[in-house]
Protein backbone atom coordinates (compact mmCIF):
# COMPACT_ATOMS: atom_id res chain seq x y z
CA UNK A 1 0.00 0.00 0.00
CA UNK A 2 1.21 3.50 -0.88
CA UNK A 3 2.50 5.38 2.15
CA UNK A 4 1.45 9.08 2.05
CA UNK A 5 4.04 11.85 2.09
CA UNK A 6 2.00 14.13 4.37
CA UNK A 7 -0.56 12.83 6.81
CA UNK A 8 -1.61 15.34 9.47
CA UNK A 9 -4.76 17.46 9.10
CA UNK A 10 -2.66 20.63 9.46
CA UNK A 11 -0.28 19.62 6.66
CA UNK A 12 -3.10 18.48 4.38
CA UNK A 13 -5.04 21.71 4.91
CA UNK A 14 -1.93 23.78 4.10
CA UNK A 15 -1.45 21.90 0.82
CA UNK A 16 -5.06 22.09 -0.37
CA UNK A 17 -5.30 22.71 -4.11
CA UNK A 18 -1.59 22.08 -4.76
CA UNK A 19 0.15 19.47 -6.92
CA UNK A 20 3.74 18.16 -6.81
CA UNK A 21 6.06 16.06 -8.96
CA UNK A 22 8.11 13.97 -6.55
CA UNK A 23 10.51 11.04 -6.45
CA UNK A 24 10.12 8.40 -3.74
CA UNK A 25 13.33 6.66 -2.64
CA UNK A 26 12.60 3.07 -1.58
CA UNK A 27 16.01 1.47 -0.98
CA UNK A 28 19.32 2.71 0.50
CA UNK A 29 18.50 6.43 0.38
CA UNK A 30 15.09 5.77 1.97
CA UNK A 31 16.73 3.81 4.79
CA UNK A 32 19.27 6.58 5.38
CA UNK A 33 16.46 9.14 5.43
CA UNK A 34 14.45 7.15 8.01
CA UNK A 35 17.53 6.75 10.22
CA UNK A 36 18.27 10.49 10.10
CA UNK A 37 14.65 11.40 10.82
CA UNK A 38 14.30 8.91 13.69
CA UNK A 39 17.53 10.11 15.33
CA UNK A 40 16.55 13.77 14.91
CA UNK A 41 13.11 13.24 16.41
CA UNK A 42 14.59 11.35 19.35
CA UNK A 43 17.11 14.12 19.96
CA UNK A 44 14.44 16.83 19.91
CA UNK A 45 12.05 14.79 22.08
CA UNK A 46 9.20 17.18 21.26
CA UNK A 47 6.38 17.24 18.70
CA UNK A 48 7.52 18.81 15.44
CA UNK A 49 6.23 18.94 11.87
CA UNK A 50 7.80 16.52 9.42
CA UNK A 51 7.09 14.61 6.23
CA UNK A 52 5.52 11.22 6.84
CA UNK A 53 7.63 9.73 4.03
CA UNK A 54 10.88 10.86 2.43
CA UNK A 55 10.59 12.39 -1.02
CA UNK A 56 12.47 14.56 -3.50
CA UNK A 57 10.28 17.37 -4.83
CA UNK A 58 11.01 18.34 -8.43
CA UNK A 59 8.15 20.86 -8.82
CA UNK A 60 5.11 22.32 -7.11
CA UNK A 61 1.98 23.77 -8.71
CA UNK A 62 -1.25 25.53 -7.83
CA UNK A 63 -3.51 24.24 -10.59
CA UNK A 64 -6.55 22.60 -8.96
CA UNK A 65 -8.78 23.38 -11.96
CA UNK A 66 -6.30 22.14 -14.58
CA UNK A 67 -5.01 19.02 -12.85
CA UNK A 68 -5.89 16.76 -15.79
CA UNK A 69 -4.02 18.99 -18.22
CA UNK A 70 -1.03 19.15 -15.85
CA UNK A 71 -1.10 15.36 -15.41
CA UNK A 72 -0.99 14.85 -19.18
CA UNK A 73 2.17 16.96 -19.45
CA UNK A 74 3.83 15.17 -16.50
CA UNK A 75 2.95 11.75 -17.97
CA UNK A 76 4.64 12.73 -21.24
CA UNK A 77 7.72 14.00 -19.39
CA UNK A 78 7.95 10.79 -17.32
CA UNK A 79 7.63 8.56 -20.39
CA UNK A 80 10.71 10.25 -21.88
CA UNK A 81 12.75 10.46 -18.65
CA UNK A 82 15.40 7.85 -17.90
CA UNK A 83 15.65 6.39 -14.36
CA UNK A 84 17.12 8.86 -11.91
CA UNK A 85 20.13 8.27 -9.68
CA UNK A 86 19.83 9.92 -6.27
CA UNK A 87 22.89 10.11 -4.03
CA UNK A 88 22.54 11.21 -0.41
CA UNK A 89 25.70 13.07 0.51
CA UNK A 90 25.00 14.81 3.85
CA UNK A 91 22.60 15.88 6.56
CA UNK A 92 22.34 19.63 6.18
CA UNK A 93 19.88 22.48 6.73
CA UNK A 94 18.02 25.35 5.22
CA UNK A 95 18.76 27.92 7.93
CA UNK A 96 16.49 30.63 9.32
CA UNK A 97 13.91 31.71 8.43
CA UNK A 98 13.03 28.23 7.05
CA UNK A 99 14.79 26.04 9.63
CA UNK A 100 14.44 22.76 7.74
CA UNK A 101 16.73 19.79 8.37
CA UNK A 102 17.45 18.02 5.07
CA UNK A 103 19.23 15.08 3.55
CA UNK A 104 21.15 16.89 0.80
CA UNK A 105 21.51 15.11 -2.53
CA UNK A 106 24.39 15.27 -4.99
CA UNK A 107 23.72 16.84 -8.37
CA UNK A 108 23.88 13.59 -10.33
CA UNK A 109 23.66 13.86 -14.12
CA UNK A 110 20.26 12.13 -14.25
CA UNK A 111 18.77 14.24 -11.43
CA UNK A 112 19.95 17.48 -13.04
CA UNK A 113 18.64 16.28 -16.41
CA UNK A 114 15.24 15.43 -14.92
CA UNK A 115 14.90 18.91 -13.42
CA UNK A 116 16.11 20.55 -16.62
CA UNK A 117 13.86 18.61 -19.01
CA UNK A 118 10.87 19.24 -16.76
CA UNK A 119 11.68 22.96 -16.85
CA UNK A 120 11.81 22.87 -20.65
CA UNK A 121 8.43 21.12 -20.85
CA UNK A 122 6.85 23.57 -18.39
CA UNK A 123 8.26 26.64 -20.10
CA UNK A 124 5.86 25.96 -22.98
CA UNK A 125 2.88 26.31 -20.60
CA UNK A 126 1.35 28.86 -18.27
CA UNK A 127 0.93 26.49 -15.31
CA UNK A 128 1.30 28.33 -11.99
CA UNK A 129 4.47 26.97 -10.37
CA UNK A 130 5.27 27.20 -6.66
CA UNK A 131 8.66 27.95 -5.15
CA UNK A 132 10.54 27.27 -8.35
CA UNK A 133 14.19 28.26 -8.58
CA UNK A 134 16.60 28.15 -11.53
CA UNK A 135 18.51 24.88 -11.74
CA UNK A 136 21.77 26.51 -10.63
CA UNK A 137 20.10 27.73 -7.41
CA UNK A 138 18.17 24.56 -6.57
CA UNK A 139 19.38 22.29 -3.76
CA UNK A 140 18.19 18.73 -4.33
CA UNK A 141 17.09 17.30 -1.00
CA UNK A 142 14.67 15.35 1.16
CA UNK A 143 13.15 17.43 3.98
CA UNK A 144 13.58 15.64 7.33
CA UNK A 145 11.90 17.97 9.84
CA UNK A 146 10.39 21.44 9.72
CA UNK A 147 11.81 23.44 12.64
CA UNK A 148 10.34 26.86 11.96
CA UNK A 149 8.53 26.81 15.31
CA UNK A 150 11.79 26.36 17.23
CA UNK A 151 13.66 29.27 18.75
CA UNK A 152 16.45 30.24 16.28
CA UNK A 153 19.20 29.69 18.86
CA UNK A 154 17.80 26.27 19.74
CA UNK A 155 17.55 25.45 16.02
CA UNK A 156 21.15 26.51 15.41
CA UNK A 157 22.44 24.18 18.15
CA UNK A 158 20.28 21.33 16.90
CA UNK A 159 21.18 21.76 13.21
CA UNK A 160 24.90 21.99 13.93
CA UNK A 161 24.76 18.78 15.96
CA UNK A 162 22.83 16.98 13.19
CA UNK A 163 24.93 18.10 10.21
CA UNK A 164 27.35 15.51 8.83
CA UNK A 165 28.70 14.13 5.58
CA UNK A 166 27.87 10.54 4.63
CA UNK A 167 31.03 8.57 3.98
CA UNK A 168 30.52 6.98 1.56
CA UNK A 169 27.52 8.67 -0.05
CA UNK A 170 24.40 6.50 -0.28
CA UNK A 171 22.97 5.88 -3.76
CA UNK A 172 19.89 4.37 -5.34
CA UNK A 173 18.15 4.55 -8.71
CA UNK A 174 14.52 5.64 -8.87
CA UNK A 175 12.43 4.24 -11.73
CA UNK A 176 9.15 6.13 -11.23
CA UNK A 177 7.89 9.58 -10.38
CA UNK A 178 4.65 10.52 -8.67
CA UNK A 179 2.22 13.32 -9.38
CA UNK A 180 0.75 14.10 -5.97
CA UNK A 181 -2.22 16.39 -5.36
CA UNK A 182 -4.20 17.57 -2.36
CA UNK A 183 -7.96 17.82 -2.53
CA UNK A 184 -10.55 18.03 0.28
CA UNK A 185 -8.07 17.15 2.99
CA UNK A 186 -6.72 14.06 1.26
CA UNK A 187 -3.45 13.27 -0.50
CA UNK A 188 -3.84 11.59 -3.90
CA UNK A 189 -1.14 10.29 -6.24
CA UNK A 190 -0.56 8.88 -9.68
CA UNK A 191 2.56 6.73 -10.07
CA UNK A 192 4.36 7.36 -13.36
CA UNK A 193 7.00 4.87 -14.56
CA UNK A 194 10.08 6.52 -16.01
CA UNK A 195 10.45 5.19 -19.50
CA UNK A 196 13.26 7.00 -21.31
Amino acid sequence: MRRPFMDTPEQLAGLEGQQYVVLRPTAAVAETYRNVQDASLARLAAPIRRPHTGHVTLRGFAEPDRRDELAALIRTWASQQTPIEVRAEATDEFSAPWQILIVRLARTASLVSAYSTLTTALDETDFRRLGELPLEDWTFHLSVIYGKTLDPAEWRRFAEAESRVFEPAVTETITEAELVWYDRGTEHAEVLPLGG
